[in-house]
């Protein structure tokens, strides 16, 4: 198995827990369960597959995917109940998910050959669109608008700080680097609240 599968693979069951756990705070039946796992499970490799032509996409290649995703939902739907915060336990395994999803997106860029900055941005894509399409089916305000929140820009610093050292300190290492630094952003935002300015408006003079 690749690394870039493998990464696929991890973050696909974990994104799945964070759909699932989506599914859970709006109280849906096991279809509307299965449904958000995988679309959060699938959905930034999905767009990253279709922007860089790879035909079939992983999951269509690795349709064992999908059974892992939905294996997850499954584990939701009969441990939810347990969780105290599922909001906060979203949060955190979606950090975790970020953190693997964009270093598998920054490995298939540079299997590829993709050049110049097209590689990091493919690892930021793939690591917030599967989080973002679950949040607008569920109604939310997406995690990567969230105001001042480090989301995006912590896919982006870590993607960049990976491709950055990959020809220095190879792909593997790359790619831990990568993760370390988008977990790390994200990670604080979180935990200690570190934001970026966010625009306030002036009245007219």
């Amino acid at each position: 198995m690749s690394i870039s599968l493998t990464l696929d693979v991890i973050s696909v069951f974990i994104f799945a827990l964070t759909g699932a756990l989506a599914a859970s705070r709006a109280q849906l039946d096991i279809v509307g369960f299965l449904f958000f796992a995988v679309l959060t499970a699938v959905g930034g490799g999905t767009v990253r597959d279709l922007l860089l032509d790879r035909n079939p996409v992983f999951w269509i290649n690795q349709p064992e995917v999908l059974m892992i995703a939905a294996l997850a939902a499954v584990l939701v739907f009969f441990t939810a109940h347990l969780v105290e915060s599922r909001a906060t336990w979203l949060a955190w395994l979606d950090a975790a998910a970020l953190s693997i999803a964009v270093p598998a997106g920054l490995a298939v860029a540079l299997a590829t050959g993709q050049s110049g900055f097209v590689a990091p941005i493919v690892g930021v894509l793939t690591g917030t669109f599967g989080g973002l399409m679950r949040d607008v089916v569920a109604n939310e305000v997406p995690m990567v608008l969230r105001q001042g929140e480090l989301y995006v820009t912590a896919a982006f610093v870590g993607a960049l700080a990976g491709w950055s050292v990959a020809d220095v300190v190879g792909t593997g290492m790359a790619l831990i680097t990568a993760g370390a630094v988008t977990f790390m952003l994200r990670a604080g935002s979180l935990a200690f609240g570190w934001r970026l300015p966010v625009y306030r408006a002036r009245p007219p003079r």
